[in-house]
């Protein structure tokens, strides 16, 4: 079963969301083949992929006969589908971390438009150069910060004691930052290094199937 996994990503490896799935599979130690969706070219509003994704986004994971869209719904049908022990876990066991984390995740997806429009994920993953923050930008950028220090110790490589999900996703939202040389306190920057050396998100930057 685990050999039918098919993810489909962008095929310039720009998506977060298509990052973030991938790495969950990756952590899972799931074994995939990945397929390239060209979004500048429309291929994911053809029939034959809008009908499987159902949504026409990517990512979407397809295993078997079943086809699934959006990050945070195919991150949680993987640890529901391929659970711990048998496959390392993207939760916290702890039900209220486990709740803190999906917090997390749902509010990457649906805050911070701002400083998401203004430091796309080019800046991360192709070192591209942006205008200075806009005040909108600036004030989710601050958000961000806020929320990262209340919740990352002096020194703490985690968020919860150990890898979760969620720390890839945090990693991300502020290296959107980081990589672009904003300001960032130290602490944090260090976070996101530790999370960039995980050996599942090594593999999406060398764009490893």
């Amino acid at each position: 079963m685990e050999n039918q996994l098919v993810l489909y990503i962008d095929s310039n490896f720009f998506s977060p969301y298509a990052m973030w799935v991938y790495v969950a599979l990756k952590e899972k130690r799931l074994p995939f083949a990945l397929k390239p969706v060209d979004l500048k070219a429309k291929q994911h509003q053809d029939a034959a992929y809008a009908k499987l994704s159902l949504t026409a986004k990517v990512p979407a994971l397809v295993q078997g006969d079943f086809a699934l869209a959006e990050s945070s719904a195919i991150i949680e049908y993987l640890e529901d589908a391929f659970p711990a022990p048998a496959h390392p876990p993207l939760y916290p066991a702890d039900a209220q971390r486990r709740a803190r984390a999906r917090q997390l995740q749902a509010w990457f997806r649906s805050d911070l438009m701002a400083l998401r429009e203004e430091r796309p994920t080019t800046v991360v993953f192709k070192a591209a150069v942006c205008k200075p923050l806009t005040e909108a930008g600036r004030a989710a950028a601050d958000k961000l910060i806020r929320v990262a220090a209340s919740l990352i110790g002096e020194g703490a490589d985690h968020l919860f004691g150990d890898w979760c999900i969620a720390d890839t996703e945090l990693a991300l939202m502020l290296n959107r930052l980081v990589a672009h040389g904003d300001a960032v306190p130290e602490n944090l920057k260090r976070y996101v290094q530790v999370q960039w050396a995980r050996p599942s998100v090594q593999a999406w930057l060398r764009h490893e199937a």
